[in-house]
């Protein structure tokens, strides 16, 4: 996951609007001047803004990424927004997101900090929050050449098939009946991500998943206190800090639990190596240049289990949503599966590689439904984009979701239409600025490979084994699409749908069992 949200602090924006009230009767009027010599630098365009809460009243009503996108279309591209007491340089265009993420991407390599964050990912010491520097650097390499490499997570694939098919023989009992699709999907990649990370199930997972949940919830979210010091009490006061801690003291008495297990167990040899074993080989070896420590091994477990399951949860969610309001593209795709597969009865993650249109669905999907629709980052150093001085510190919010639908690189961008890609072979791993679902650069999402070869599984299984229908007659176009913002955008009421069995369930799918580290015992 490439990027947190940062509006959480719009349910207190009253409380807001009357400390702006108190400091307009106290102090008389604020400056909202941004610029240190605005006589001698060109302005960049901004919203109006208040005293103390800035242009915060702005994003009343609408989720942040609509609403800063409507901004953009009023102030340009490149938008100066106050919130409280920083700034915040809104990206909305192809070009100034080049410039920020790969002409300038030393410098905006860091992502601000919230306080949250501090205690509950061990000091800032994973791979989400830890600022750009040799241990930042060293971390993501350790990720990508040994836990998220291509061979790596090629590994896990009879994992995936094992999780994906349990999935499939659950649907296929609930024939002709509703089915909540939302909570299926969510605890498909829930138990994908575990199992990779942690090498098994567990009986108490799903309190685990609840309380990260929880976590996420608040540490994506900018507190009002991140924004405006001075209510820092409010922490203390509404219970949130209190909260906090608690789940910290659960999560970090459930990692040393796990930890515990796996090093008891790195004398036998009869079992595949997981993403913990690989962190633990890392911390006990001492070759680092900066040792990494029990509290750093925690702080990724952590990242792992937050960064895994929502992407691969929203873009399956999504998908299936977009295909059940296109049921002449689902038709097409499940062709394409069905006539590739032939005569076979059981899939395979193999056969999934060459679904092209099945890709392009997920390609679009992401185009539209970006999980992460706001990439944040600091200004480590002042520099100019497009022209335009940015001081030190400010901190940016490039709206990758407005990129996705810009008219000026995309035909019909509100429109869900897979085909434009077969022409248009755009990238989106990084090296093209119109499609940033994963982000780009040095802060990039480095389980990319992981989460799209879990969602490429699961949906192929999903149209290759079932015919699916709205439920209670409903037509396609009345199928709710509103989004839903928290730790990331996902629907905002759950997906029902009616499973129809259209190929015969292999033997050897129902004779499938999880593997001997596949759950507790």
């Amino acid at each position: 996951m490439e990027q947190l949200p940062l509006f959480s602090f719009l349910a207190v924006l009253p409380l807001l609007l009357l400390a702006s009230c108190l400091v307009l009767k106290s102090k008389g009027k604020t400056s909202s001047s941004s610029s240190p010599n605005p006589s001698l630098e060109p302005q960049l365009p901004s919203p109006s803004r208040l005293p103390v809460i800035g242009s915060m009243h702005h994003l009343v009503g609408s989720l942040p990424h609509h609403r800063l996108h409507d901004l953009s279309r009023q102030h340009g591209p490149l938008m100066l927004v106050r919130l409280g007491q920083f700034d915040f340089l809104v990206v909305a265009s192809r070009e100034a997101a080049e410039e920020v993420l790969k002409i300038h991407e030393t410098n905006f390599a860091c992502r601000p900090k919230v306080g949250s964050g501090e205690s509950i990912f061990y000091g800032y010491s994973d791979l989400l929050f830890s600022p750009y520097g040799r241990f930042y650097v060293q971390l993501r390499k350790i990720c990508i050449l040994e836990l998220l490499n291509p061979t790596h997570v090629k590994s896990f694939s009879s994992l995936r098939e094992e999780e994906v098919h349990n999935l499939v023989k659950d649907i296929a009992t609930n024939e002709g009946v509703p089915v909540n699709l939302s909570r299926k999907l969510l605890s498909l990649s829930n138990n994908i991500v575990f199992r990779a990370v942690m090498g098994k199930k567990y009986r108490n997972q799903e309190r685990l998943f609840v309380a990260m949940k929880e976590v996420l919830n608040l540490v994506t979210g900018l507190d009002v206190a991140d924004l405006l010091p001075f209510l820092r009490f409010l922490d203390v006061a509404s219970g949130a800090k209190s909260k906090l801690k608690g789940l910290h003291e659960f999560l970090d008495g459930f990692f040393d639990e796990i930890l515990r297990e796996h090093e008891a167990e790195n004398d036998k040899n009869d079992r595949e190596e997981d993403l913990v074993d690989v962190l633990l080989r890392h911390r006990d070896r001492c070759e680092l240049d900066v040792p990494l420590t029990t509290n750093n091994v925690k702080a990724v477990i952590l990242d792992m289990f937050i960064a895994g399951t929502e992407t691969s949860f929203t873009t399956l969610e999504w998908a299936m949503s977009e295909l059940m309001r296109n049921p002449e593209t689902r038709e097409k795709v499940q062709n394409e599966i069905r006539q590739s597969l032939g005569r076979r009865t059981k899939m395979e993650e193999s056969h999934v590689r060459e679904l092209k249109f099945l890709k392009l669905v997920i390609k679009e999907t992401l185009r539209l439904h970006p999980a992460a629709p706001l990439l944040p980052r600091e200004c480590r150093e002042a520099c100019r984009v497009q022209g335009y001085a940015i001081p030190t510190g400010t901190r940016v919010l490039v709206n990758v979701w407005a990129l996705g639908r810009d008219p000026r690189h995309w035909d019909d961008p509100d429109c869900f239409r897979p085909e434009r890609f077969d022409a248009n072979p755009v990238d989106f791993k990084g090296q093209d600025f119109n499609l940033l679902p994963f982000g780009a650069g040095r802060r990039m999402c480095p389980g990319m490979t992981f989460g799209l070869a879990s969602v490429e599984l699961a949906l192929a299984h999903l149209l290759f084994y079932f015919d699916w229908e709205l439920p209670n007659g409903m037509r396609a176009d009345e199928l709710d699409m509103t989004e839903a913002y928290a730790s990331s955008v996902s629907r905002k009421s759950e997906l029902y749908l009616v499973a129809r069995p259209c190929v015969p369930l292999s033997e050897k799918l129902f004779s499938i069992t999880d593997s001997p580290r596949g759950s507790d015992v």
